[in-house]
């Protein structure tokens, strides 16, 4: 497939200015970036075509060759303007970095600064394990934490100098926060060693921040914690993270939750299951219970005759809510048949008693035994 024009690739005359061609190929850059095209595949295969536009179009000697030959003119061994060894491609890492500060200057969070990168960084993400109670989850609750972090200097107002003074432009880099070296055929490019690739540099660094723009503190907060959240529940408050360094915008504060393990009530999403023990009596002869609810209340549950272990019933509406609201989880009661203990002479006699008596009131157990008769029979035919 030909190559497109590079003039129509960036969207310019074939007179246009070196400005005009350096902006087109910004916009176009911006436009076409991978990370903000995800869902375009064909936005790196452009991306890419501008770069080769713009390595092409930026250099007086390239763009003549071009204008007299076009694609042609680096195509065979004829190099870049008479130039041997040009390509085709071009020096797109190179083109790329001409552009760099002014392509992502709204993602950097500052200016340039005499031709620099950016002044401030992003402070850090903070993460806060928090606690609650099943009964803090079931009815939310608004909770004060305290959490160490870095905060934005009070004494230079956040820009790491002596009385709030303005940083001065890094001598060494010359406020890019990187510096570059020839080495044979390469160019190799590392941060600043002087600015630490901040591009600027305090000249007087602030007694009580030593520069950095902020200070270490605790910091109480009161978080809303909603109705219905369970372990793992992440919750965001933006901006109340660490500080940014030298004035630079703060991080996010990321509250990760876990609900601590009840005594009577185990979880499962919105639902609650809660074991009771029951005497053989109420099994056998069926009554009435009073059990626990997670709201503090209490609900009566009717117990059928002959109910066996792991017996359950459903409470509607007696579970956990939604997190986000519209809808109520189950408890379910689970029966659990107590064998009586510490028996007296008379209680055993009276069972020996009854047991002469119950021949048929044990179904499930003479199936059971009625089939281990018939496996050993077969056995040992």
């Amino acid at each position: 497939m030909a190559k497109r024009d590079y003039y129509e690739v960036l969207g310019i005359s074939k007179g246009a200015s070196a400005d005009e061609i350096k902006k087109a190929y910004r916009t176009k850059a911006k436009e076409l970036h991978p990370d903000r095209n995800s869902d375009n595949p064909n936005a790196e295969k452009q991306f890419k075509e501008a770069g080769e536009a713009y390595d092409v179009l930026k250099d007086p000697e390239k763009k003549a060759a071009y204008d007299r030959f076009g694609h042609a003119a680096f195509e065979g061994g004829m190099g870049g303007g008479g130039r041997p060894g040009g390509g085709g491609q071009g020096d797109f890492a190179s083109a790329f970095s001409d552009v760099f500060d002014d392509l992502f200057g709204d993602f950097m969070g500052g200016g340039r600064g005499g031709g620099g990168r950016q002044r401030a960084s992003r402070g850090s993400d903070l993460r806060y394990n928090l606690r609650v109670t099943l009964e803090e989850a079931y009815s939310g609750l608004q909770k004060s934490i305290n959490v160490p972090t870095a905060i934005a200097c009070g004494a230079c107002d956040g820009s790491g100098a002596e009385g709030g003074g303005e940083p001065a432009t890094c001598p060494t880099c010359s406020g890019m926060g990187k510096v570059r070296a020839q080495q044979g055929f390469f160019t190799v490019e590392r941060t600043c060693p002087t600015c630490s690739g901040m591009g600027q540099i305090i000249k007087n660094p602030c007694n009580t921040c030593g520069g950095q723009g902020r200070v270490q503190k605790d910091r109480a907060l009161n978080v809303n914690i909603p109705a219905g959240v369970e372990t793992g529940t992440r919750i965001r408050l933006a901006g109340e993270g660490e500080a940014g360094m030298r004035g630079g915008p703060p991080g996010d504060l990321y509250i990760f939750i876990e609900v601590a393990k009840h005594k009577l009530f185990e979880r499962e999403e919105t639902n609650l299951f809660c074991r009771v023990p029951v005497s053989v009596t109420t099994a056998a002869l069926g009554g009435d219970i009073e059990v626990p609810t997670i709201d503090g209340g209490r609900s009566r549950v009717k117990i059928p005759s002959g109910s066996q272990s792991g017996r359950q019933m459903r409470l509607r509406n007696k579970g956990m809510p939604a997190l986000r609201g519209g809808s109520t989880g189950d408890m379910f009661i689970e029966l659990s048949v107590e064998t009586p203990v510490n028996l007296t002479s008379k209680q055993k006699e009276l069972l020996r008693e009854f047991e002469a008596l119950s021949e048929d009131n044990n179904p499930e157990s003479k199936s059971f035994f009625s089939s281990v008769k018939s496996f050993w029979d077969a056995m040992k035919s």
